[in-house]
């Protein structure tokens, strides 16, 4: 991989990360099977190439994403293992069936999450830890501070946040510094740029983009006849829904004609657009495969001028998606979305 991998600061606690991140998300839970031999020789591709953040959720698959991260890193040589910077998130509840039951921000609770998470990755400390989704029984304040206080003792570096709206964001910040928010934010995802990057912007602080490809659906991959097995979350997602997904694809269709005349492919662009909305924002890329991560980092090259965005603009409008990012019930979490 021939690319040129660029830090971007993530807020102003002194964070600097690669310009794109690594998703581990995918290599474990959500998206179906996937492969773990793969998914460990992507992580070290992706080390390899300069990417130097790593992100995952204690709750993916009850632990495998942490376990399949530390395992990657125990087997990369000691230079690309030291750059890598973990980012975690905690406080979603489960049980043996994979059911979902809330979530936990209790200051005892962090503290219990984390040390399970630094046992199973294998480290010392993790490098920004935030709660998935806000505990609505818990203040943020409290939330926050306990992470404050594994800060102090070393086991943490830096106070991240997760899918939280304006109001939280401030309630945070006053708490402890924070270095950045987690959200999704996409070409069919802009929801964040009416009141919340402005409010990021204001503190001081940076965003970790997920969802840059919208699971895939703006990927340029995505086929209007696939069948999704019952354990990927897109056969239940209402933007992979009929009508929905009919409507989304033709979105995607408008842009590939921009993106062959930039020379890029489809997922290049769309990455790239995100890259293109400031500094301060770091998109993570949720590559499974080599040969995917390899087509991601090429977005990097991709640049776009005034008439590419204003083009991207008019093919796929602000507003544009037709159906939600997550079903109802996952909707009624989401502390941004208030």
């Amino acid at each position: 991989m021939t690319t040129t991998m660029h830090t971007r600061p993530l807020g102003t606690t002194g964070l600097h990360v690669s310009a794109l991140g690594l998703g581990c998300m995918g290599m474990s839970a959500l998206y179906g099977d996937a492969d773990r031999a793969e998914s460990i020789a992507t992580i070290h591709a992706a080390l390899e190439a300069g990417v130097t953040l790593l992100d995952t959720g204690d709750f993916y698959a009850m632990g495998h994403n942490e376990m399949l991260i530390g395992e990657a890193l125990r087997a990369a040589p000691a230079a690309r293992r030291e750059q890598a910077l973990i980012s975690v998130k905690f406080g979603a509840l489960r049980d043996p069936d994979g059911g979902w039951s809330g979530y936990d921000g209790r200051p005892a609770a962090v503290r219990n999450f984390a040390a399970y998470s630094l046992q199973r990755l294998g480290v010392d400390h993790i490098d920004v830890y935030r709660i998935a989704r806000i505990d609505p029984d818990v203040p943020i304040e409290e939330t926050v501070g306990a992470i404050a206080e594994l800060i102090e003792k070393g086991y943490v570096r830096h106070v991240g946040l997760s899918e939280v709206g304006a109001e939280t964001i401030r309630r945070a910040a006053a708490t402890a510094p924070i270095s950045d928010l987690q959200i999704e934010y996409s070409l069919i995802s802009r929801g964040i740029e009416r009141e919340i990057l402005p409010t990021l912007r204001e503190l001081g602080i940076g965003v970790t983009a997920y969802g840059v490809l919208s699971r895939g659906l703006i990927s340029g991959h995505f086929d209007r006849d696939r069948q999704l097995a019952a354990n990927d979350f897109r056969a239940h997602s209402p933007r992979f829904q009929g009508e929905n997904l009919q409507h989304n694809l033709n979105l995607v269709d408008a842009l590939r004609v921009i993106a062959e005349r930039k020379g890029a492919t489809v997922a290049q662009t769309a990455i790239a657009w995100v890259l293109s909305r400031g500094t301060d924002i770091v998109p993570l890329i949720g590559a499974r495969t080599r040969e995917r991560l390899a087509e991601s980092l090429g977005a990097l090259e991709v640049t776009l001028d005034a008439a590419d965005l204003a083009a991207i603009e008019e093919a796929v409008p602000a507003d544009a998606a037709a159906g939600d990012r997550y079903p109802s019930a996952q909707m009624a979490h989401l502390d941004s979305e208030r």
